[in-house]
């Protein structure tokens, strides 16, 4: 997350690291305090009692020590008005790594990069990371912090709600990196909460040789992104990811893995890409996806009213609802959040796509 520069303390541009940013062999592993980790891939965020601490982190900048070096190397600091929380537990980032599966010639995206704590992880396993930062004054921190593998590390300044594939590519191309396909095919990040659920759905609709995100983000978002039709947390969102993908994995991250600790609780989230079939098991063409999430739209457009009203309401023809609903078993007294992305699928395709 941002960073702005303190009122007082050396300038941005005369900001140096303490041993040239190098990690210490030293420094202590701050393990997940959250006390609770599920995935497919099982185990604990937790250290084990009495265990030696790990010599190579995943991350030298995730603890509170290194965390401060930097910020004070670059006169900056975090402010709680603005959000602004660095993660540094050494466990969290290797419970990241491990969901996310990287391989030596994955191109991974990243979304706020901060000072680069996650980011040095990355690079340590990918072919190449490709980060988008709003935040001019972190240029300079990050050209330091991923310094040591700066031949494979693009820095895009920008909106990430702007970024395509293509302005990616072309950044990572640049690298001029042999073997290795420049488009990205994961998204792995620290999100900012504020377009933590925008990045994650149109990652999935614009950028489809994406295959996995693995992303952190408020609980409450994690729970939007997991829920199952009929619970409280089920909606329009997450009906539309399930066009795209499925959740395979999922950890809580405590406030104390935080610098300064939020208010809020956060999670580490799995979504793996998988192809929406259509009623007769064929995979659904970009132009059919479009028209379910419409219908997904319509649906939810007035949650408190039934689905027949709500989608009457968004501009459906009415007679066209009820012989779609007959034909697909559909009660027209349902709410939206009743249905599963399968049923709306198979609801498009009654409607004439």
């Amino acid at each position: 997350m941002g960073i702005e520069p303190g009122e007082r303390g050396v300038g941005l541009s005369g900001g140096a690291l303490p041993d040239g940013g190098a990690p210490d062999a030293g420094r202590a592993v701050v393990p997940c305090d959250s006390g609770s980790c599920s995935s497919q891939a099982a185990g604990s965020c937790r250290a084990t009692p009495g265990a030696v601490p790990d010599p190579t982190p995943s991350s030298w900048l995730a603890n509170p020590r290194s965390t401060r070096e930097v910020l004070d190397a670059f006169g900056l600091f975090a402010k709680h008005r603005l959000g602004q929380n660095f993660l540094v537990s050494d466990g969290v980032i290797a419970r990241i790594l491990e969901l996310a599966e990287l391989g030596p010639d994955d191109v991974v995206f990243e979304v706020g990069p901060g000072i680069g704590t996650l980011t040095v992880a990355l690079l340590r396993q990918a072919g190449a990371v490709v980060s988008v930062e709003a935040d001019r004054a972190l240029e300079p921190v990050l050209a330091q912090t991923c310094e040591r593998d700066s031949e494979r590390f693009a820095l895009v300044m920008g909106d990430a709600l702007r970024v395509d594939a293509e302005g990616l590519s072309s950044a990572v191309a640049a690298l001029g990196l042999a073997g290795i396909d420049p488009e990205p095919r994961l998204l792995v990040s620290n999100l900012p909460y504020q377009v933590a659920a925008t990045v994650i759905l149109r990652t999935l609709e614009h950028m489809p040789r994406v295959r996995r995100e693995v992303v952190m983000v408020q609980a409450e978002v994690a729970d939007r992104i997991a829920a199952t039709p009929g619970g409280r947390d089920y909606g329009a969102y997450t009906a539309k990811l399930g066009l795209y993908a499925q959740v395979t994995g999922r950890f809580e991250v405590g406030p104390g893995n935080f610098m300064p600790p939020p208010h809020v609780q956060s999670a580490v989230v799995r979504i793996d890409r998988r192809p929406c079939l259509g009623p007769d098991g064929t995979p659904l063409s970009p132009e059919h996806v479009a028209a379910c999430a419409g219908v997904i739209d319509a649906a939810f457009a007035q949650r408190r009213k039934t689905i027949r009203n709500s989608m009457g309401a968004s501009g459906f023809d009415r007679e066209r609802l009820d012989a779609a609903f007959s034909a697909t078993g559909t009660a027209p007294t349902t709410r939206a959040e009743r249905l599963a992305t399968a049923d709306f699928v198979r609801l498009a395709e009654a409607l004439g796509w």
